[in-house]
């Protein structure tokens, strides 16, 4: 059983997921990834009311974790997510992602879109599985090497 949590980035479960991604970034990309200077950003663009992280848990344990924030009113940018190598191919990823764009269209957003880097093979498949595409750099990270972009579909409102 998957349980996904909305919590500070600045928690300790947070944290703890944060500093495993971001060492896994730093062996993973090509040209390396500076980890404790991410650690040290402030992500206040992921708490209310301009964002949201969430944690994943299986089992009552931290497993993976992702952030949204708002760019404009119709669009949010899904930031840092990550699933624990050994909860990998379990639906962790997934969950997390159907949770975020759940959480955009209540926000009254109307696409989601993200960056990430070449090496992560992985989420370049996850994305194209759950309907994202790829679109021109909207950014100036120097990390990334895709952008993606998904349309989600407004709430139907009665009345």
């Amino acid at each position: 059983m998957i349980e996904i949590a909305e919590l500070s980035p600045h928690s300790a479960e947070a944290r703890l997921c944060l500093a495993a991604y971001f060492g896994e970034l730093a062996t993973r990309f090509a040209l390396g990834f500076h980890a404790e200077a991410a650690l040290a950003e402030p992500m206040d663009d992921l708490t209310a009311p301009h964002g949201w992280f969430l944690v994943a848990r299986v089992h009552g344990q931290a497993v993976g974790c992702v952030g949204l924030r708002r760019i404009d009113a119709q669009t949010a940018e899904i930031k840092r997510m990550w699933t624990s190598p050994a909860a990998r191919g379990q639906g962790v990823a997934r969950a997390m992602l159907q949770r975020v764009e759940e959480i955009a269209r209540q926000a009254g957003c109307l696409r989601v879109q993200l960056d990430t880097n070449g090496a992560l093979t992985e989420a370049h498949a996850l994305y194209r599985r759950a309907g994202f595409s790829e679109i021109a750099r909207y950014n100036d990270n120097p990390y990334a090497e895709l952008w993606f972009a998904k349309d989600v579909p407004p709430i139907a409102r009665d009345g």
